[in-house]
């Protein structure tokens, strides 16, 4: 007998279809399908959704999760696979996270066996927060790139990485040189770029760490390799600014250093963008790169606020990021509710819409994949997350009395963590499962 491969999942469907506005509670880009299935075909991919009355056939593996929320896979734009060994250390702002915390446990990456079982820890621990696919710095080292690669194509994931490119200002032990880091890039861009669901990214650490020599093979190597992605920081913290002027006094601003290097395009991931004018806004809109926002590493390094409205107002694009280390979470609903508070202190309300949209479909738009990941929509990869609306009295009373669908999204961003994950589907393999009592397996 052939084994069923095609999957049904029965919960409460929430994606998109188009952008929400800002302060928009009942937005039409929210598209909102309570007790439907979703089917999954055998290769991966999504093939619609139906009514939970219209049960699907014998042929499909049927779960039952009604009650609980079926979502996309949320896509963290901004993430240190070698930090999630000092996250939620103490005391230090930008500058003295790295010397004290970071730097020191990118050392360790030197050795292939701690770059492989790091990144194995970290691919798997985003799975278990519901993030499905990432944006990655690794370290210095080519190995611990490799390493990431070898564990997401293992996992199936949808990953963007590259080696980290640092030539001065940091440890001995953690610089290349401008010759061998072009040599190891595209060695890496040639073996995994496009390789199944992999990306390579030029990655930038930041302009402090990279001459301008480094900078402009950097700009190189994406103009040799269409395609291929850019990652860096751009002004997090007023001492980096600062330094940066220091370092590149010709360049009008800390985002024109990368400017003028060619390290801005459509596929530029930027993360922070804090302290930027309107002159970087504009540049940033008019290259099509993204502002990674980070809002709880913001908070907790004491960076700044994010001007989301001012970003989105010049047409830039912006995406969300847990940023571990600096962040304390992989967890994108902990990441959500810190936005929200970033733009509470900046006199904004970011409804749950605005959050939710530029984790999954929104990520997805900026990063162009929108083909593949993001939505429910027919087609897609099944990168597909089932959560639980609420675990404990307090969560669950709040549910209770919750009035209509923001009210109690809004309520899920701000309550829920990564133990409210049920089920987490990777290209339509269940990565992630945790049963409930009467919960269905086939049908």
């Amino acid at each position: 007998m052939t084994a069923v491969r095609r999957i049904a999942l029965r919960g409460d469907l929430l994606d998109f279809t188009a952008a929400p506005a800002w302060g928009e509670v009942a937005s039409p880009g929210v598209r909102w399908r309570p007790d439907h299935w979703l089917l999954i075909e055998a290769d991966g991919r999504i093939a619609g959704a139906q009514p939970g009355s219209s049960e699907p056939g014998p042929d499909w593996q049927r779960h039952d999760h009604r009650g609980r929320l079926v979502l996309p896979g949320f896509i963290d734009t901004h993430v240190h696979s070698a930090q999630i060994e000092v996250i939620a250390s103490y005391g230090a702002q930008l500058l003295d996270w790295l010397e004290t915390y970071t730097f020191p446990a990118e050392m360790r990456y030197a050795d292939p066996a701690c770059a492989q079982a790091g990144a194995a820890h970290f691919l798997d621990a985003l799975i278990g927060h519901g993030t499905t696919a990432a944006v990655v710095f690794p370290t210095v080292h080519k190995g611990s790139a490799e390493a990431l690669f070898a564990a997401a194509q293992q996992r199936g994931m949808r990953l963007v990485a590259g080696k980290v490119l640092m030539d001065r200002n940091a440890p001995p032990a953690l610089c290349d040189d401008v010759a061998q880091a072009e040599r190891d890039c595209t060695d890496l861009i040639e073996r995994w770029h496009g390789r199944d669901r992999l990306a390579y990214a030029v990655t930038v650490r930041f302009a402090p760490t990279s001459t301008p020599a480094q900078l402009a093979m950097a700009g190189r190597l994406l103009q040799d390799h269409p395609g291929i992605y850019m990652q860096t920081h751009v002004a997090e913290n007023r001492d980096e600014v600062r330094w940066v002027r220091e370092l590149f006094p010709e360049a009008r601003s800390y985002l024109d250093v990368y400017a003028r290097a060619g390290l801005l395009g459509p596929r530029s991931v930027l993360a922070h963008g804090i302290w930027l004018d309107d002159a970087d806004r504009a540049l940033l809109a008019a290259s099509g790169a993204q502002i990674a926002h980070s809002p709880s590493s913001n908070l907790f390094l004491g960076s700044g606020l994010v001007g989301w409205r001012a970003l989105e107002a010049a047409g830039a694009a912006l995406s969300l990021a847990s940023d571990v280390g600096g962040g304390t979470s992989l967890a994108m609903l902990r990441t959500m509710a810190d936005a929200y508070r970033v733009q509470a202190l900046a006199g904004e309300r970011l409804t749950a819409w605005k959050a939710l949209h530029a984790a999954t479909r929104g990520a997805a738009l900026a990063l162009g994949l929108a083909d593949e990941i993001g939505t429910l929509d027919a087609g897609r990869i099944a990168d597909v997350c089932v959560w639980d609306w609420a675990l404990g009295p307090v969560a669950e009373r709040r549910l209770e009395v919750a009035r209509e669908l923001h009210e109690r999204v809004f309520a899920w961003i701000m309550l829920g963590d990564e133990r409210n994950l049920a089920a987490a589907y990777v290209g339509g393999v269940c990565r992630r499962s945790r049963q409930r009592q009467g919960e269905s397996g086939t049908g």
